[in-house]
């Protein structure tokens, strides 16, 4: 699903040399995924908080691949819009739904969620590489082969049957506690939650604003088409050892503890981006991805355990409203650009880090869930 996440970043170079765009009105089209995304995506979680939706899940990647392919008809800047608003409908859709079923299956840790996260990256930094690939293509055909990814993604999580749909509802659902005291009943932290929500809105920005530009940046500095795609593959590549990374050091420093120290090292790497010669942006891009990507499935199961019983809810806003607001900042990058430099726009996403670890070292660590009274006799076995 993701993929398509990372194709509309990858589109933009194409859209700016085939199309006459400036950089203010191919960041839109960036503002056009993620703006309907970011308003939607909380509702689909809380929809899934009330109700099983096992047909959402391949409903919206269908739309997501859709509307990439849509783009191609090249029917206007409007219809461009609204083929990139229908791909970020479908993502808002997705992600939630798909962020409780991994919770409620992987268990209270953090592992699966880091797996699941995984499979999003991979798919982020495979983006561009099958946007290059697929355009060279002449014709529709390039364009319809950016669809295959959501076919085989539809077939894979078509609803089950319902009787099977029944047992695994079953299955899934927790074993009766032995009459639980009232001060064991999970609580919402609506506090914590909100300042998790302005640490991962500064991430937003961060990451959208690098993902979007970075190829034009590297052919601005000299290097050309390929060079901007290698950059762009480089980030998204980065990502997908940060979330491996992230897993690895919550169990060794606690999930607050990691969250706050990638965002420290967040700084030097986007600065390198901005000022090492050429060959070394590849190398700082990848370095800024794994650290922006480090905290990403911790904070969404940080999210979740702040709001224990609105696990859909906090999925949402976590993988949502605050990721896809980052979009929102990218016309304003692209009109700094076009009035002064590409770099000169660029210079806050070195600054803003500094924001999310300092109110990232706020955050408190949630205590881990107790064992029930069969877990314990289990144990004592």
């Amino acid at each position: 699903m993701d993929v398509y996440q990372g194709a509309v970043a990858a589109l933009v170079p194409f859209l700016v040399s085939e199309r006459a765009y400036g950089y203010a009105a191919a960041s839109g089209i960036v503002l056009a995924a993620s703006l309907l995304s970011s308003v939607v995506q909380p509702l689909f979680g809380a929809l899934t908080d009330r109700w099983p939706m096992p047909w959402l899940i391949p409903l919206a990647t269908a739309a997501a691949g859709l509307g990439v392919a849509l783009v191609g008809l090249d029917a206007g800047y409007a219809a461009t819009l609204a083929a990139v608003a229908l791909s970020g409908l479908g993502v808002a859709a997705y992600h939630p739904a798909a962020a409780r079923l991994v919770r409620t299956v992987g268990g209270p840790g953090h592992g699966a969620m880091s797996w699941f996260a995984l499979g999003g990256n991979i798919g982020f930094a495979c983006a561009p590489l099958l946007v290059v690939g697929a355009l060279a293509l002449p014709g529709p055909a390039g364009w319809w082969l950016l669809a295959a990814p959501a076919a085989l993604g539809v077939f894979l999580n078509r609803p089950p049957s319902a009787k099977r749909s029944a047992a695994d509802r079953a299955a899934m659902a927790p074993a009766p506690a032995p009459a639980p005291a009232a001060s064991r009943r999970p609580r919402d932290d609506w506090r914590a939650f909100l300042r998790l929500s302005l640490v991962v809105v500064v991430r937003s920005v961060v990451f959208t604003g690098l993902s979007t530009f970075i190829a034009l940046y590297v052919r601005e500095r000299g290097g050309g088409e390929t060079a901007g795609a290698v950059a762009l593959f480089a980030l998204f590549a980065g990502s997908a050892g940060g979330t491996l990374l992230g897993g690895r050091l919550a169990a060794r420093w606690g999930r607050v503890t990691t969250v706050h120290r990638a965002y420290a090292a967040v700084v030097p790497a986007v600065a390198g981006v901005l000022f090492l010669p050429l060959p070394l942006v590849y190398v700082c891009s990848a370095l800024a991805a794994t650290a922006l990507y480090v905290p990403f499935s911790l904070q969404v199961t940080l999210g979740q355990d702040y709001l224990p019983t609105r696990m859909g809810t906090a999925s949402g806003v976590t993988l949502g409203l605050t990721v896809s607001v980052g979009g929102l900042a990218s016309p304003l990058i692209g009109a700094a650009a076009d009035a002064a430099s590409l770099r000169t726009a660029l210079l806050p996403l070195a600054a803003l880090p500094l924001l999310a670890w300092a109110l990232a070292r706020r955050l408190p660590e949630p205590s881990e869930p107790e064992p029930s009274e069969p877990e314990l006799t289990a144990a004592r076995g």
